[in-house]
């Protein structure tokens, strides 16, 4: 066979492969009820975001994942990749379950002083510390289950192999002892390790991710308790010149609205122990949504601190109504704190990249300013962005319809001071007897011009309201797409400027 020909068979083929990728792509991305601005697996169970890593300009998300089912079940850490924190492409699994177990949630850091010694001929190892989950240890009815593993990968995370000697952190007798978060310690150069233990948070301290000591513990007496605590993440972020510490933790049931939700405290940490700044007994929350949960934040991003949280809930996140996937991500928020009432509040918004997918514009704000009801075709923005800037807010609605009757409810009710979303004629709510019950979050500051951001997809609605303050996430099973989109206000509320944005698909 000549060159020539084999070149173009090859060329052929490649066309053809890169075609069928493309074809099973578009297919897949346009299944009921899939999201087109929010990350989810091409197919089959995702949870917990986890080990998420940035490195040499790419976003590595891992994820709790389950490639034979589409419910819970032996767990993975998927992969996916962003340049952008927009756009993702779907890896090869990372990790596999193995003798020791499943591969439950964890971290991921950049070892650049390479303090393992993983790192070989200047290579600098990607680590990932995670919770091997013994099923068998399980089923036998002991408490040491879960301990913690590490693995590495020296080619920048494309694949991964694990430490020989796991597990590096043997469990003490604790049940529910998961889900580490660890971080360099500069001033005392060591890793700290913030650990959900039962109900609570221990910290641990390593000089080299092998061989950790205990250093303390803390929330036995603070915070929400219903249920058991996962998925902490220790971070800290400057608000006026000054320095706080942040310790989020989700916790299952106990959320807000029910199920499970994601807390958080403020405060500070020396290394060794985390302590709340002013003990407040009323427990903050990153989402007061229903569909927020486990989410934790990029490790080196420097200042920056950029927050990913799995889209669903515990008590319906197996039952809702997808056929071939289940699940996806909030979109990534950006974290800042904001001083409210001589307290100190994290507040979130969606970051600044997402602003690359507006395709269209329209200021609405002459026809909102002139009126107390406007209606909206919003048939060709499937996908839209709406900010709301408001001079004050008396009571407010946006409602969402289709032709089918179905319709999605999001509101400031001024008598409980409170926002809130109702869901309950969106669409398929029958799966579970708490999903159509009414969501609804307080409003923490009446005191400064305020801006809500909403961010409406295919199965999800994300309002940030107070410029981002108070958050609610929710998702819906509506039947066909909203088309008209109407929003109402009382005589006690002034808008500043309104403007609605259609957004392109990231797929």
């Amino acid at each position: 066979m000549d060159i020539k020909k084999t070149l173009f068979i090859g060329l052929t083929l490649l066309i053809t492969l890169n075609l069928n990728a493309q074809n099973l792509m578009d297919s897949v991305y346009n299944e009921p009820y899939r999201p087109q601005l929010h990350f989810s697996a091409k197919e089959k169970w995702m949870n917990d975001p986890n080990g998420m890593v940035y490195y040499n300009g790419l976003y590595h998300l891992f994820f709790q994942y389950y490639p034979n089912g589409i419910t819970w079940g032996p767990m993975h850490w998927g992969h996916a990749t962003s340049n952008d924190l927009v756009h993702w492409q779907q890896q090869q699994i990372a990790l596999f379950p193995d003798s020791l177990g499943y591969i439950f949630s964890g971290s991921a850091v950049v070892d650049k002083h390479n303090t393992t010694g993983l790192g070989k001929n200047g290579q600098v190892p990607l680590v990932a510390i995670f919770t091997h989950h013994d099923p068998i240890g399980e089923k036998a009815g002991t408490n040491t289950f879960q301990y913690q593993s590490l693995a590495y990968s020296l080619d920048e995370g494309k694949t991964w192999e694990k430490y020989s000697g796991n597990p590096v952190l043997k469990n003490p007798g604790i049940r529910d002892f998961r889900d580490p978060s660890v971080q360099w310690y500069a001033p005392q150069k060591k890793w700290v390790m913030t650990l959900a233990t039962k109900d609570r948070v221990t910290f641990y301290s390593s000089p080299n991710l092998k061989e950790w000591r205990k250093e303390s513990e803390f929330g036995s007496n603070i915070g929400a308790h219903l249920g058991v605590w996962e998925c902490p993440n220790l971070f800290k972020l400057k608000l006026k010149e000054k320095t706080y510490w942040v310790l989020m933790v989700s916790v299952n049931p106990g959320g807000p609205n029910g199920g499970s939700a994601t807390q958080y405290f403020i405060g500070d940490f020396n290394g060794t122990e985390f302590k709340t700044s002013v003990p407040n007994p009323v427990t903050k929350w990153a989402d007061y949504g229903p569909d927020d949960y486990a989410g934790v934040t990029w490790s080196n991003t420097g200042n920056r601190k950029i927050f990913l949280g799995w889209m669903t809930n515990w008590t319906y996140a197996q039952q809702v109504p997808t056929e071939k996937w289940r699940s996806a991500m909030t979109v990534p928020r950006e974290l800042k704190l904001m001083e409210v009432n001589n307290d100190v509040f994290l507040r979130s918004t969606p970051v600044k990249e997402l602003k690359d997918l507006e395709a269209s514009n329209r200021n609405l704000t002459g026809t909102i300013q002139s009126t107390n009801a406007i209606t909206l075709d919003i048939s060709n923005k499937l996908l839209f962005k709406l900010n709301i800037d408001f001079d004050k807010i008396g009571e407010f609605t946006l409602v969402m319809e289709n032709n089918n009757g179905n319709k999605l409810e999001i509101g400031y009710d001024s008598n409980t001071k409170a926002y809130y979303i109702n869901r309950s004629k969106s669409g398929i709510v029958d799966f579970n007897p708490e999903f159509p019950k009414l969501i609804s979050a307080p409003r923490l500051t009446s005191t400064v011009v305020t801006r809500l951001e909403l961010i409406l997809d295919a199965s999800s609605v994300e309002v940030f309201a107070d410029n981002g303050l108070t958050v609610l996430t929710s998702t819906y099973f509506t039947k066909n797409p909203f088309n008209k989109l109407t929003i109402k206000k009382n005589k006690n509320t002034a808008v500043k400027t309104a403007k609605i944005a259609g957004l392109k698909s990231i797929w």
